[in-house]
């Protein structure tokens, strides 16, 4: 069956609340003449994630947002996955900043977490990696999902203030600039939202 591409013009559900990710993704869409409208302008209610992968929540949220708005939709679900911590704080990287969505206590937690099991004694820092799922929805039900992983290590303390999340203890592979440090236009070239959204774009965009 052929895939299903958006067109030029269309309007476009971003299915999130999270000022951060809406920022990223409207950046992406802009080129591509895509009139996007966040889940929280048309009041649309977040949905409790409940799926143990990233591709899983961001099925799930997509597909909610398609079917409130009767438009496609596009889900983001993403999150920090630290090696010395077998892959947390993973899928409940948002849970770690609490009710407050408080991104500094979250650092805390995983540089604590780290500390327990001297993890920041490996050389050049404990190694980590962002996973994004990006998931197209459409309201009859029909998704299609792509991911994109960036690695690196972690640093302490955090560096920079321009991203979001735990993009300031984040130092990717190749490079002498955390995620908080680079300038949009630097972190989009290279960051796991920008990989997923790559594939997303040949595969659904005209």
């Amino acid at each position: 069956m052929p895939v299903r591409k958006l067109k030029r013009g269309g309007r476009l559900v971003v299915a999130s609340h999270n000022p951060g990710k809406l920022r990223e993704i409207a950046d992406l869409v802009r080129p591509y003449g895509l009139d996007a409208v966040s889940a929280g302008e048309l009041a649309i209610s977040e949905p409790e994630e409940t799926e143990a992968t990233f591709a899983g929540n961001a099925r799930l949220k997509a597909l909610h947002s398609a079917r409130a708005a009767n438009l496609p939709a596009l889900s983001d679900d993403s999150g920090l996955e630290v090696t010395g911590l077998g892959g947390d704080p993973g899928v409940y990287s948002a849970r770690w900043a609490g009710p407050a969505k408080d991104f500094e206590l979250a650092m805390r937690k995983v540089h604590d977490a780290l500390a327990d099991r001297r993890g920041w004694e490996e050389i050049g820092g404990p190694r980590a990696n962002f996973t994004a799922a990006l998931c197209l929805a459409w309201p009859d039900g029909e998704t299609q999902v792509f991911e994109g992983k960036v690695f690196g290590r972690l640093v302490w303390p955090p560096r920079g203030s321009k991203g979001f999340g735990y993009d300031p203890m984040f130092l990717p592979d190749d490079e002498t600039q955390t995620f908080g440090e680079m300038d949009p236009e630097q972190k989009h070239a290279i960051s796991h939202r920008a990989l997923a959204f790559r594939l997303f774009v040949e595969a659904c965009l005209d």
